[in-house]
């Protein structure tokens, strides 16, 4: 089992920018993906964007489209997810999630699945 924990969440102000990461307790299997999701109080949690380990493409939800950025910090044994011009609507926890794949199309599931491995959140609050 991975352990996953996420950091870089906090206050910060409509317009600014985050930097969340993903910090992994050992390497991943090059066949998993790393995925980041967020849930707002009263929602559902959504995917917004992952990827993959072995070759580092990248998919991004509709709702990530635009504004986030994933990416592997290998020095780091991380993955980053920032997100630029940030809203109050983008408040939330966020977490990452390590999913096992037999191809990239589990990537891009925005669900969340029974095998995935999940960090415990960082919070992020946006105020306007």
């Amino acid at each position: 089992q991975v352990q996953l924990v996420e950091s870089g969440g906090g206050s910060v102000q409509a317009g600014g920018s985050l930097n969340l990461s993903c910090f992994a307790s050992q390497y991943i299997y090059s066949g998993n993906c790393i995925l980041w999701f967020r849930q707002a109080p009263e929602k559902e949690r959504e995917g917004l964007a992952s990827i993959e380990i072995g070759g580092r493409t990248t998919h991004y939800s509709d709702s990530a489209k635009g504004r986030f950025t994933i990416s592997l910090d290998d020095g780091r044994n991380a993955v980053n997810l920032q997100i630029d011009s940030v809203r109050p609507e983008d408040s939330g926890t966020y977490y990452c999630a390590s999913r096992g794949v037999t191809s990239s199309r589990g990537c891009a599931l925005w669900r969340p699945l029974g095998r995935d491995e999940w960090g415990l959140g960082t919070q992020v609050t946006v105020s306007s």
